[in-house]
């Protein structure tokens, strides 16, 4: 399963020896002691291996190519199987990174959360790293004020080409940060440039520029390389945990992007395995057949030399020439044990195909096992609390059961969806729950304040009344009187803020 590969343009600085010690460096210098490689002392060698089996780092030269591919490879007691990739081709100076988690049968329930290769950031602060054309490769945000406010709007308006995605987070209304920009730069250092508003009083200035095609207020956007996909926007809403839930859509859109882009099979560890197997076979057919086409020549030469000779002379050069071929043939044996090798491991490498199809069979099979597929898809709304948007389609699909003609195939389906998703009825419970608190209210005790913020709502002062909104959210919010004149109020409260809410 690939979890992540990004392709990076290197500067001529990095040389062959250079990138091998920065990779054993990365290794030695892990701070996870359990991910670290014991003994590795490199002497100039570009075909070699350290580690044991569930723990090793391979390195290979494609000198037909000019290419050098690392495999790191840890084996999780969960038999979750990691395997980092680095493949540097020293022609095009271009370098492939990329992180796989493969799955046995006992892993498949494992997490699959990863974190981005630190390898990047070693080639950031070595300067290995080339600039995408104007932008730098950085593991930090691009700070947007007057001074280089052009090099935004220049991306907005599509006035300058980019391999890596740019994501632009603009201030929010309050002129703060909608999620952590310094984590979401580290996590997607390699695959995006990441660039921060410096206050929203830069607002009006950009929108000039790029005719309001720009975010503000919080919003987040996401331009493409590629010019098909044009860019995503990401609304900002003021809402308890909207932050995490932002950052990570966004991260996750970028990744998928970046994952999804193809990758030229000599910059996959695989591939340049696959290439040198074959130079190697291609080599060993022409050794063979150059050896059989001598020994041929060879032999008739002989034959021909011995019908010049006598009896004796005959005997001698005859027992040379037994001697001769039993050399040829046994040379000729040694290309066929070599050959024999080179095709073991294409059948290796058959079965290692075939175990990642296996793998994927498996995921599906997986899958495939709860007898059901998904109906609908997520959208844009983030869940206030585990379940919720679940517990709201089916409350409203059991309400809407209520005006469906009974024995109707429309009444059908949506009983089976009903019955098949695990209805907790979770709205209904909090609905239930808001009615008793609110039931015989007549201002906002601290018992009642305590209860309404455990169902989760902010409560504020606003003059003569309390402004209540669900879980900080402003497009939900609804206001109680602080002293209220009608004995109905708490009733009245309760239904106006669940069907608000709930």
């Amino acid at each position: 399963m690939l979890l992540f590969s990004t392709l990076l343009d290197i500067n001529d600085t990095l040389t062959k020896d250079a990138f091998i010690k920065l990779v054993i460096e990365w290794n030695q210098g892990s701070p996870h002691a359990n991910n670290v490689i014991p003994g590795i002392e490199w002497n100039g060698q570009r075909n070699i291996r350290y580690g044991q089996e569930g723990l090793w780092l391979d390195i290979e030269e494609y000198r037909n190519q000019n290419i050098i591919a690392v495999r790191y490879e840890k084996k999780e007691e969960d038999g979750a199987i990691w395997d980092t990739d680095y493949v540097m081709n020293f022609n095009t100076m271009k370098m492939a990174v990329r992180l796989d988690r493969s799955y046995t049968a006992d892993a498949l329930d494992a997490d699959p959360k990863f974190s981005t290769p630190h390898f990047i950031t070693l080639l950031i602060d070595r300067g290995y790293i080339k600039d995408d054309q104007q932008l730098a490769v950085q593991r930090s945000a691009t700070v947007i004020d007057e001074t280089n406010v052009e090099l935004l709007t220049d991306v907005i308006n599509g006035n300058v080409r980019y391999s890596l995605p740019v994501v632009y987070v603009s201030k929010t209304y309050y002129d703060e940060d909608p999620v952590n920009v310094s984590f979401l730069a580290s996590r997607l250092k390699g695959v995006a440039h990441v660039m921060v508003e410096k206050g929203n009083w830069l607002n009006q200035t950009i929108r000039n520029k790029c005719d309001g095609k720009n975010e503000y207020y919080g919003a987040v956007g996401i331009y493409y390389p590629t010019r098909a996909l044009g860019h995503r926007k990401y609304l900002y809403r003021s809402a308890v945990g909207y932050d995490s839930f932002l950052l990570e859509r966004v991260f996750r859109a970028v990744i998928q992007y970046s994952n999804a882009q193809l990758m030229d099979t000599l910059f996959t560890w695989q591939g340049v395995n696959n290439a040198l197997l074959r130079d190697r076979l291609i080599s060993q057919r022409e050794e063979r057949l150059a050896a059989e086409e001598a020994q041929r020549a060879a032999e008739a030469a002989a034959t021909k030399l011995l019908d010049t000779l006598d009896e004796e002379e005959r005997r001698i050069r005859k027992q040379a020439l037994d001697d001769a071929r039993s050399e040829a043939n046994t040379l000729l044996d040694s290309f066929d044990a070599d050959m024999q090798k080179l095709q073991d491991q294409v059948a290796a490498l058959t079965r290692e195909n075939e175990a990642l199809q296996a793998e994927n069979q498996g995921l599906k099979a997986k899958l495939d096992s709860t007898d059901s597929v998904p109906v609908l898809l997520m959208g844009d709304e983030f869940e206030f609390y585990p379940g919720e948007i679940k517990d709201l389609l089916l409350s409203t699909l059991t309400e809407a059961l209520k005006g469906v003609q009974p024995k109707s195939r429309r009444s059908d389906v949506i009983r089976d969806i009903i019955r098949n998703n695990d209805y907790q009825k979770l709205s209904v419970a909090k609905a239930e729950e808001l009615k008793r608190i609110l039931k015989n209210y007549d201002g906002m005790s601290a018992k009642t304040r305590s209860a309404l913020k455990a169902l989760g709502f902010e409560i504020t002062e606003d003059g003569k009344h309390y402004k209540v909104s669900y879980y900080g959210d402003g497009r939900y919010q609804t206001v109680y009187a602080k002293t209220p004149s009608d004995g109905r109020s708490g009733k009245n409260n309760a239904q106006q803020t669940i069907n608000m809410a709930f």
